[in-house]
Parts: structure tokens; sequence; C-alpha cells
């Protein structure tokens, strides 16, 4: 199992290898939500990032959700 924290109000630049569909290029997305992926086995941990999606001048295009490597996103920092 894998555990994530992303900000919301994060902006996630996200490789084209990161995602689950490459061939739609990288992306940059402004995070309002994010859901994990329970219907996968363990091994694909892939999450679901929910924004908009910025241009390069950081404008704000259309609303989307994203499947993206677990292992992009943050882990959970260890109390210390």
């Amino acid at each position: 199992m894998f555990d994530v924290r992303v900000q919301l109000g994060a902006v996630l630049r996200i490789a084209a290898d990161d995602r689950f569909r490459p061939a739609d290029g990288p992306v940059t997305v402004w995070v309002t939500g994010v859901r994990l992926v329970s219907n996968r086995p363990e091994c694909d941990e892939w999450v679901w990032v929910e924004g908009f999606k910025l241009d390069a001048t950081g404008r704000r295009g259309p609303q989307t959700q994203i499947l993206v490597r677990a292992a992009l996103l943050p882990a959970r920092v260890a109390d210390r």
C-alpha cells in the first residue's frame, strides 16, 4: 500500500511518462482533489489527480482528471 499527501492548491508538473496515457503528453495541474484508485493491483499504484490545467503562462485552463503514478506524488513525512 502507499501513502501520498498532496496539498490542495499545489501545482504539479506531470511528465508524460508519469501519466497512465503518456501519449497525452506532459501537463501542469493546479490540484483541487486527489483520489486513490482502489480497483487496481497493488503493484500498479495509480492516483487520480483532479484540478485545472495551467498553460505556459500559468493561466488556468479546463478542469481535468489525470491518472498519475503514486510515486510522482510526495510521500508522507515520518514523525520525528
